[in-house]
């Protein structure tokens, strides 16, 4: 079975609730704007959980929107959130038919920029998901162009040459990737053309998760 990269949106109002707990699988959930009790912390906006095992978890009185990144061999519908007063979704979902050789980790940061900034033409060592938070921002790869706005998700697969230009404002996305375990505390970037190399970089990063995951060989 092919192992999947998936990003969902769980919104859950006031007083709202999970029907049982979501199963085990690495994940990170990312609160987009209200408040969640989970392992006995309150989450707010901008805040990040990490785990791979079963999880439960309660949204505050206001009502939360999440973002939830999983690596899964779950199929279709299985990852929905379910509960009342609970509307879910999934934004986007990708086979990861190459996973990286090695020992694998779930990294997930943020990437900001300011107006205008760019990432120059590069690649990474392995696949993600990329969700804007903030700004507007243009992705050329494969020979295409494509503008997102906030709450717009797209895929990288890694190898694949990727160039970002920001809008003229300040813009950041809130990213997972799924990397080879000798990149733990790493940068994955590379930089495609010689002369970018040594140029200063307008991108600005944010570490919220930096993890090893048992994904075994066999199930990839």
């Amino acid at each position: 079975m092919t192992a999947m990269l998936r990003l969902y949106e769980d919104t859950f109002a006031g007083g709202g609730g999970l029907d049982g707990a979501l199963p085990a699988t690495p994940r990170m959930l990312f609160v987009v704007h209200g408040s969640i009790r989970i392992d006995g912390r309150e989450l707010r906006d901008g805040d990040t959980w990490f785990g791979p095992d079963a999880v439960s978890f309660a949204p505050g009185d206001a009502g939360v929107t999440l973002w939830r990144f999983e690596l899964t061999l779950a199929a279709g519908a299985a990852g929905m959130a379910r509960g009342p007063g609970v509307i879910s979704h999934q934004k986007i979902s990708a086979p990861l038919k190459e996973l990286p050789a090695d020992d694998l980790l779930m990294r997930g940061d943020s990437v900001g920029f300011p107006p205008g900034g760019c990432a120059y033409l590069h690649t990474h060592q392995g696949p993600g998901i990329r969700c804007l938070l903030d700004g507007g921002i243009r992705i050329d790869t494969h020979g295409h162009s494509t503008s997102y706005g906030p709450g717009g998700a797209w895929f990288e697969s890694g190898p694949e040459p990727v160039f970002a230009q920001a809008a003229d404002r300040p813009t950041r996305f809130i990213r997972v990737m799924i990397l080879p375990r000798t990149l733990l505390g790493k940068n994955s970037i590379s930089y495609v053309n010689e002369e970018d190399k040594a140029k200063p970089k307008s991108q600005q990063y944010k570490v919220f998760v930096d993890a090893p995951i048992a994904f075994a060989a066999a199930d990839r």
